[in-house]
């Protein structure tokens, strides 16, 4: 596919496989293409992988509450400092960040989100 074609590419980092793979159908709907993580360790070795290969992700959708010592929160403090670039959305259905715990140019969506919601936030912080 030329890069005048290519879909956007958005990265879900989401633990609880019925919601990561409801995000994935939701933004593969819109147009989208997309990667999935299980956590923020994960996420941050595909992101790794992505910038030695000239990757693609512009947008990342991440869930707060994440085993493994890397939340959502740290996630999008790691990708806003690492690579600028890309988008962040942060979600949770538990969890309502504080001031500060999201990047500048990043969102916060509260599950349970709708696509339209979704896909909203994933287009308003492309780069």
């Amino acid at each position: 596919m030329s890069g005048a074609n290519a879909r956007p590419t958005v990265l879900v980092v989401e633990d609880d496989a019925v919601i990561r793979c409801a995000a994935v159908e939701l933004i593969v709907e819109a147009g989208f293409t997309v990667r999935e993580a299980t956590n923020g360790n994960e996420a941050i070795r595909m992101l790794d992988q992505e910038q030695e290969t000239g990757g693609t992700v512009c947008v990342v959708v991440t869930d707060i509450d994440m085993p493994l010592g890397i939340d959502g929160i740290k996630l999008a403090a790691c990708i806003d400092r690492r690579w600028p670039r890309i988008g962040i959305v942060i979600t949770s259905g538990k969890v309502r960040p504080s001031p500060g715990d999201i990047p500048t140019d990043g969102l916060f969506i509260r599950k349970p989100y709708t696509e339209e919601c979704l896909v909203a936030a994933i287009r308003s912080v492309m780069p």
